[in-house]
């Protein structure tokens, strides 16, 4: 099995400068879907016709196994096969897939694969409510596939037809390169269509089938912004009906976004309007506050994110409590029974077990160690205006509130700074180390007053 996928649209109604294969579902590229489908179906070769801004989706989605053909001209889908032909192998089927028709399933591909066995022509075709805009499926009185007729070349009785073509189809490569070679322009659009060699395979006695996808929402092509919103709900729900079957507790299934792969053990719970993008794993009896990102993150069992809270490119173990309105930056790694409270922020940093900063903190290339506890107002001052300096505090420090830690710098085992500490030199350990100004008190000061208005 080859695939071809036409990729060269322009497309106008989306209103961007972004090519329209490039436009984001899920928060990747509308043909990175198409691609992936094609890789799980194991074709042999994968090639991508691209024209509109056509560097720029190659740029973006060029890989070892795709090859590439230029559609300098966009004059149909007939035309635009054939700019791949140079590419097929005689002896091979070719599938026909579209990059702006992200949904459809290797499950149905598959059904059309085995279908066009046999030196058939085979054809995803799909009963719709309202066939407006597509190609209708003609048939005789046999039920035998004969031809399609696109609507703007059809008739009134024609366009009744509610089975419509989907584009997709499965044809041997030497006949679809002798068709391809024989079809004309002379229609509403001027266009070389694919779908002419319908009639031109009946002609040649070549059996015609057709299979239907699962569901229709799968065939559902991208136009316009409205229509990639349609098809962005349809794919979360999809990914939340497949979560609940697997034992995750939704709130709300209709307010989820995986922009990526989100892996959950048991009992997992995901509250409202959660965001989730790369990979992120969630083991058992993980719950999630409403309204968390979590981008390329690793949550260990039983851990909290309270609601508002952002996780980014961190690994977190079991127990941890965090948030709300916790931020984790990459390269943060948390040990078991890590609490970050509200307006914590940590970056590339590690904290080891039962470690605390619960209130209004900045943690930032440092090494933390067990059983830290660190105050309201705390700062590691890690970047000198050149470069970044690791903050190391050992187990069992004491950190009192709106102390700040002037790297390079180390915190000795049991050691306490005492509150408002400007720690510029090690701190030794089991010791209470504290920088302050001495406290005056004067009397007979008088507070300033404000000038009478005119002076």
């Amino acid at each position: 099995m080859e695939v071809v996928v036409l990729a060269a649209g322009q497309g106008k109604r989306m209103r961007s400068a972004l090519p329209k294969v490039l436009q984001p579902l899920a928060g990747r590229p509308l043909l990175a879907h198409v691609l992936d489908t094609a890789r799980r179906l194991g074709a042999a070769r994968i090639c991508v016709v691209h024209g509109h801004g056509g560097e720029q989706v190659r740029q973006r989605l060029d890989a070892a196994d795709l090859c590439w053909a230029l559609q300098a001209e966009q004059l149909g889908t007939g035309h635009a096969v054939r700019q791949a032909l140079p590419l097929l192998g005689d002896e091979a089927q070719a599938m026909v897939l579209y990059g702006d028709v992200p949904l459809i399933t290797p499950a149905t591909l598959q059904r059309l694969a085995a279908a066009a066995g046999g030196g058939r022509l085979a054809l995803l075709t799909v009963e719709l409510e309202d066939p407006t805009g597509y190609g209708r499926i003609l048939r005789d009185g046999s039920g035998r596939v004969i031809r399609i007729v696109e609507e703007k070349d059809a008739s009134a009785a024609e366009r009744a037809v509610r089975e419509v073509n989907t584009g997709i189809l499965v044809a041997p490569v030497a006949r679809l390169r002798d068709w391809l070679g024989r079809i004309g322009n002379d229609n509403a659009q001027g266009e070389y269509y694919l779908t002419d060699i319908i009639g031109l395979a009946v002609a040649d006695g070549v059996e015609v089938v057709s299979e239907q996808p699962a569901a229709a929402w799968e065939t559902l092509g991208v136009n316009s912004k409205p229509q990639l919103a349609e098809l962005e709900r349809i794919h979360q729900r999809n990914i939340a009906a497949r979560l609940m079957d697997d034992g995750v507790t939704l709130i709300d299934p209709a307010r989820l976004d995986v922009r990526g792969e989100l892996i959950c053990g048991r009992d997992v719970e995901i509250d409202v309007n959660c965001v989730f993008e790369g990979r992120v794993e969630l083991a058992d009896g993980v719950r999630i506050g409403a309204n968390c990102v979590i981008r390329d993150a690793v949550i260990g069992a039983g851990s909290r994110i309270a609601p508002f809270s952002h996780v980014e490119a961190t690994r977190m173990g079991e127990a941890c409590v965090i948030g709300p309105y916790a931020r984790t930056r990459p390269g943060t790694e948390l040990g078991a029974d890590v609490h970050l409270g509200n307006f914590v922020e940590v970056k590339n940093s590690r904290i080891a077990d039962h470690s605390k900063a619960n209130h209004l903190a900045y943690v930032g290339d440092a090494d933390v160690g067990s059983r830290v506890n660190i105050g309201a107002g705390t700062i590691t001052c890690n970047y000198d205006g050149a470069n970044k300096h690791r903050t190391v505090i050992e187990d069992d420090v004491f950190i009192g509130s709106d102390t700040q830690l002037v790297a390079p710098v180390r915190v000795g085992a049991g050691a306490t700074l005492g509150a408002g500490t400007t720690l510029t030199k090690d701190a030794p350990a089991g010791q209470l180390t504290v920088s302050r100004t001495r406290q005056l008190s004067l009397a007979g000061w008088q507070r300033p007053v404000k000038n009478k208005q005119g002076n």
